[in-house]
C-alpha cells in the first residue's frame, strides 16, 4: 500500500537515510514501498534533547533512522527508560512508557516515538508547573499522554 506524504516549499524530510530539502513549490511524496522517512518537525537535534522524555524521543529517532546501528541506540534508550521509570510516579506517565516499551520491542520506532512526542507535550506541561507558569489544575485539561 503506498504512503502520499504532502510536502511544503523548502521543508526537509529524510527518507532511508538521505536528506531532501523539497523545492519552491509544494508536493507530494508517494512512497511505494516500505521506507523510514522523517519530517521536518519530527527531526530533534541533539541539543534539543534536553529533558528525561526528550532524551528517550532522541534514541528512538536513532533506532528508527539507523536500524544498522540498533543495538547502542538502544543500549542508550533503556537506560533513559528505566531512569524515568525510577523517578516518576505519575500513572500516566508509566503507562505510556510501557506503550513505548512494547513498540519498540515489536520495532515499530514512529510508533514508539509519535506516544513519545505525546509524552514530551504531558512532560513540557509539567515543567511550566513546576516553574510557576501553570497552575497544577490546568494539568487536567493538558493533552495527556496515551
Amino acid at each position: 500500500m503506498a504512503l502520499k506524504i504532502n510536502v511544503k516549499p523548502g521543508e526537509k524530510i529524510v527518507i532511508n537515510g538521505a536528506v531532501i530539502t523539497m523545492g519552491e513549490g509544494a508536493s507530494y511524496i508517494v512512497l511505494q514501498n516500505q521506507a523510514t522517512f522523517l519530517r521536518e518537525k519530527d527531526i530533534m537535534q541533539p541539543e534539543e534533547a534536553n529533558t528525561p522524555v526528550r532524551r528517550i524521543y532522541f534514541s528512538l529517532m536513532l533506532m528508527y533512522l539507523d536500524q544498522e546501528n540498533y543495538q547502542g541506540y538502544y543500549n542508550e534508550y533503556m537506560d533513559r527508560m528505566i531512569e524515568l521509570l525510577r523517578t516518576t510516579t505519575l500513572p500516566q506517565v508509566r503507562d505510556t512508557l510501557m506503550v513505548i516499551f512494547r513498540d519498540v520491542q515489536e520495532r515499530r520506532f514512529f510508533q514508539a516515538m509519535k506516544a513519545c512526542k505525546a509524552l514530551m507535550k504531558f512532560e513540557e506541561e509539567l515543567l511550566k508547573s513546576h516553574s510557576g507558569e501553570v497552575e497544577p489544575s490546568d494539568l487536567e485539561m493538558a493533552g495527556k499522554p496515551t
